[in-house]
């Protein structure tokens, strides 16, 4: 494999109580995200909070502004539009009450017949949800990412040991955290589609933790005569390469999918770009330093 680092000796668990500081600090604002989430405080998309969303399409592009004014006009405020720049589609969501779900959607599109013809534009797709349907939904989005973690502590488990678990389900529980607490703090929307990256992220997370545990592992194994923190910090330094040409490919496709894949799929793709970038981080960062905390190794007696 094309090495694009060679020979580099960086002191990684030198600077692990620094990490640590910082993970903890992501951790900590992703557990204040699922509370706000639980309390439907967050920016919650309609599939958790509830509401009506319509995408209309015309027979040509037409502003955002004219729809709005439309929907205005038949007596609908408090809407988010969205473009689909290329398709000449408008999406138009709004997050109600349950006593408003019922027929939201057909005022929206009574509201823009007054405007547009029947023959200029079609209706997509109209979806409406309540808010007891979105508070199951948040409830089930929440233990499918639990039981993701579980089933990737029980893995470890078996193919390592129960530190090297440990320490990967903390680095995944990590990454997804971080990743919702960074999507919070930038006001994103959450919804089913940012919840189905959390669950690529971790697993691209478990993946590149692994390679590195897999060095390790066989380091220990054969570097006997040197101490945990060196056969560590020198099984980071042998895969850096391949963990940073790994990384920047996949980033790159994420990259693309965020430029080039539309308004639809923007979020899951910049959340993807930063699972990768929080993922890379902590295999190096917050998987090792735990394997090292844990005290010994169970099979090569070190510390």
């Amino acid at each position: 494999m094309i090495e694009i680092l060679k020979a580099t000796k960086i002191d990684f668990m030198g600077k692990r109580y620094y990490a640590l500081a910082l993970t903890a600090i992501m951790s900590v604002l992703g557990l204040f995200t699922v509370i706000q989430i639980s309390r439907g405080a967050a920016n919650l998309g309609i599939d958790f909070a509830g509401g009506t969303a319509v995408q209309i399409k015309f027979n040509e592009r037409v502003p955002l502004k004219d729809v709005r004014q439309a929907l205005l006009s038949g007596g609908i405020s408090d809407v988010e539009l969205q473009d689909l720049p290329g398709e000449n589609k408008v999406l138009i969501s709004t997050k109600k009450s349950e006593e408003n779900i019922g027929d939201v959607s057909k005022k929206m599109i009574s509201a823009l017949s007054q405007k547009y013809s029947e023959s200029s534009m079609v209706v997509d797709s109209s979806t409406e949800i309540g808010p007891k349907v979105g508070k199951k939904l948040r409830t089930d989005a929440l233990w499918a990412v639990i039981a993701a973690i579980i089933g990737i502590l029980i893995y470890i488990t078996i193919r390592f040991q129960f530190r090297f678990s440990i320490g990967a389900t903390v680095a995944t529980f990590h990454d997804v955290l971080a990743v919702l607490g960074i999507f919070y703090l930038m006001g994103k929307e959450i919804n089913l589609i940012v919840v189905s990256a959390l669950l690529m992220i971790a697993g691209y997370s478990l993946t590149d933790t692994v390679v590195v545990f897999d060095r390790i592992r066989e380091n220990l194994r054969s570097r006997l005569k040197k101490s945990t923190v060196e056969v560590i910090n020198e099984s980071i330094n042998e895969v850096l390469s391949r963990t940073i040409i790994v990384s920047l490919t996949t980033f790159f496709s994420a990259a693309a999918l965020f430029a080039f894949g539309g308004e639809v799929i923007h979020d899951f793709a910049l959340a993807i770009m930063l699972g990768i970038i929080v993922g890379t981080y902590s295999s190096i960062f917050v998987a090792s330093p735990i394997v090292l905390l844990l005290g010994k190794d169970v099979a090569m007696g070190k510390k």
